[in-house]
């Protein structure tokens, strides 16, 4: 895979988790939370849309080339959200404040930087 590959697919990866977790801010704060903070409000389905865009970007992370290791730490962050963010109202709040696919992609992004 080619440098200019890694570095759209990182891209494409860093927009879809800044998407899902930090796109809003709440005015006069800090705070930012994203789509799957919004989603997640919606009764069965909205968890699940979450977990599975948050499961792609794992995926991407493997086809990227990221060892075992960093898949696992990455899974496990999506399995915490995904639990805990089940729970109605205060999972949407977790959700909003654990931020995985942001914690995600920033893993994968030192992973490739101390790669190269």
């Amino acid at each position: 895979m080619s440098d200019r590959d890694t570095e759209r697919r990182l891209s494409r990866l860093k927009n879809t988790a800044g998407l899902l977790d930090s796109r809003f801010r709440i005015p006069a704060t800090n705070f930012r939370f994203g789509l799957d903070s919004i989603i997640g409000l919606i009764p069965g389905i909205g968890d699940v849309v979450g977990t599975v865009v948050s499961a792609w970007i794992v995926v991407e992370a493997r086809r990227l080339g990221a060892p075992r290791r960093l898949i696992l730490r990455m899974a496990w962050n999506v399995l915490v959200d995904s639990v805990l963010g089940a729970v109605p109202l205060v999972g949407d709040l977790f959700d909003a404040a654990w931020k995985s696919n942001n914690r995600n992609v920033a893993l994968l992004e030192r992973y490739l930087e101390e790669r190269d």
